[in-house]
């Protein structure tokens, strides 16, 4: 590895950079292109202030990373969709065209000449091509080496590794994000998912082990069952989905939270998810529907199955505040009539039982009190409030006396004010 104070042949990596044949799109993005655009001012000894802000920019991007341009490199190769990344997921790296294998194996030697590029080896590059005095201020980062491409010197040998992680955690967008959402045609990654984990919901245990024990089935290739989580609102229906995510995330879990606008797409969702290496739980809240809704037909194809085979590698997690998900009318019930439908009471009961299409219906009952202080008592020793019970409980009662009732939501909003009034108080 180049020591930080080697000056690289600017031109070399050039050649390098233009050199690749699958892994292209790595330098691709605002850090890469802003790289090889300082690269460029270089070679073609350029203005020194055209260099100057060059490496200005590639500075500044960066900084707003909060990453070494290593760390970066590295994630970039990580999560890239390319020929070799997309067909290694499902076949052995021996079994694959020898082209491929060597293509992937010359752009991991190219790639690592960049990798070498450290801050400091660039900064002396500007220095001297400007004529400075001085070295340009070099971008540094808390950055830990713990993955095999930051500790190996030889890229091009840890191929198989390489592979193996592909086919744990897959490529493009479902390597670089867990939960995702579906918005207007496609998937967009969500940055910061809700952080819950299953160690703070407490109060319905067997629904949770249940849960569990389905989700664990999912992950390890059996027949999982689709849920309906039905019952009162706040009692930590969507919560305990939310943890099932970060709970597996590890496990190559991914959640797909589709909005109902959006349900009439579920076929199309189905087949972008199908075949992928990683377990997916499309996840829809607050589920109801209006008579001939779109999405109750799209969800109904995708529950019951159609002429296409059920991916085995997707669930469906619906939560509902109603047993029976679309709404019925009195005027609904068959009455005698020469205009009424000969088989109505068909009609109605396909209706109302469509919650029994999914495998698995969970019931969430109301929180008693006993329930809802245990809830309370739990979430407190989490946040480390150390009022005594009494007063704990007198509290929480008053809170759900004034609020919103007894429920396990209702409880984290009551710990979540308490903890900043105490904190204030301090």
């Amino acid at each position: 590895m180049s020591s930080d104070y080697s000056r690289p042949s600017v031109s070399g990596l050039l050649q390098d950079a233009a050199s690749l044949l699958l892994y292209q799109s790595v330098l691709a993005d605002e850090i890469g292109q802003a790289l090889l655009a300082l690269l460029h001012r270089l070679h073609h000894n350029d203005h020194r202030n055209a260099c100057l802000s060059a490496y200005g920019e590639f500075f500044k991007l960066l900084a707003d990373a909060n990453q070494t341009w290593q760390s970066h490199l590295v994630n970039r190769i990580l999560s890239d969709q390319n020929p070799f990344s997309r067909q290694v997921q499902f076949t052995a790296l021996e079994a694959l065209p020898p082209a491929l294998v060597e293509a992937a194996q010359n752009d991991l030697y190219a790639l690592k000449s960049l990798y070498n590029l450290s801050g400091k080896s660039l900064s002396l590059l500007v220095k001297t091509a400007c004529q400075l005095k001085y070295s340009p201020t070099v971008w540094e980062s808390s950055f830990q080496a713990d993955h095999f491409l930051h500790n190996t010197e030889r890229w091009q040998s840890v191929l198989p590794q390489l592979a193996q992680y592909y086919q744990t955690y897959g490529c493009g967008i479902f390597a670089q994000y867990y939960a995702f959402t579906w918005q207007k045609g496609e998937l967009v990654g969500i940055s910061n998912p809700d952080p819950i984990t299953l160690h703070e919901i407490v109060g319905y245990d067997w629904q949770k082990e249940t849960l569990e024990k389905n989700t664990e089935f999912l992950l390890r290739g059996y027949s999982a069952l689709n849920v309906l989580l039905y019952g009162s609102r706040g009692s930590g229906k969507s919560s305990l989905v939310k943890g099932l995510l970060n709970q597996y995330r590890f496990q190559g879990l991914r959640l797909v939270e589709v909005p109902k606008s959006e349900l009439k797409d579920l076929p199309i969702i189905l087949e972008q998810l199908r075949g992928q290496p990683q377990k997916f739980i499309i996840f829809v809240d607050d589920l109801s529907f209006e008579e001939d809704d779109d999405a109750f037909k799209a969800l109904k194809v995708v529950l019951e199955g159609s002429v296409t085979a059920k991916a085995q590698n997707v669930v469906v997690y619906a939560t509902s505040n109603r047993r029976h998900l679309i709404r019925e009318f009195f005027e609904d019930r068959p009455r005698p009539s020469d205009q009424d439908e000969v088989h109505a009471w068909d009609t109605v009961q396909e209706k109302l039982s469509f919650s029994d299409r999914f495998g698995l219906t969970l019931t969430f009952e109301p929180a008693n009190q006993e329930t809802y202080l245990s809830i309370v008592h739990h979430l407190a020793a989490l946040a480390q409030i150390s009022l005594s019970k009494e007063e704990l409980e007198f509290r929480a009662k008053q809170w759900a006396t004034r609020h919103n009732g007894r429920s396990g939501r209702s409880a984290r909003q009551f710990i979540n004010f308490l903890q900043g009034e105490l904190s204030s108080q301090r």
